[in-house]
């Protein structure tokens, strides 16, 4: 009687299980820190759009625009390609908007820096209409 095959059979049996078990650790690992890094950007998303409401309106208080700045600066850490060059863009151009052609540039502005957020942390559905527009709005008043 051949003692061999048997062997051969466990011993591959046992490394494929090595192997898948592995791999499902490998995977489970990766969708973790995956799901995290999108925890953690969403968060850091949360903060600048928190920021950037409280400077919305007349002029902000110096520090609700230091905050503002500091959610901004942050979102270069870990932001996409997309998402960087929208927040450049936006930041360059409405630095100092007073005419209401600033006022349209911001929203369009606005508009592609949502969208490439949107994008960034894998926001489904359907796609926004041509023309669509994000908006601030400023639902309190503010205090001089």
């Amino acid at each position: 009687m051949n003692f061999t095959t048997p062997i051969i059979v466990a011993v591959i049996t046992a490394g494929a299980g090595l192997i898948a078990s592995a791999l499902s650790f490998f995977l489970t690992k990766m969708k973790e820190r995956e799901a995290e890094w999108r925890t953690q950007k969403l968060n850091h998303y949360k903060a600048f759009m928190v920021a950037l409401n409280a400077i919305v309106g007349p002029p902000a208080p110096t520090e609700d625009r230091v905050r503002f700045a500091d959610a901004a600066n942050n979102l270069f850490l870990f932001g996409s390609k997309d998402v960087l060059v929208a927040l450049r863009d936006f930041l360059d151009v409405t630095a100092d908007s007073r005419t209401q052609a600033d006022v349209d540039r911001h929203d369009e502005l606005l508009t592609k820096l949502i969208i490439a957020i949107r994008m960034d942390i894998g926001i489904k559905g359907a796609p926004l209409p041509d023309g669509f527009e994000f908006r601030l709005w400023l639902g309190r008043s503010r205090q001089p």
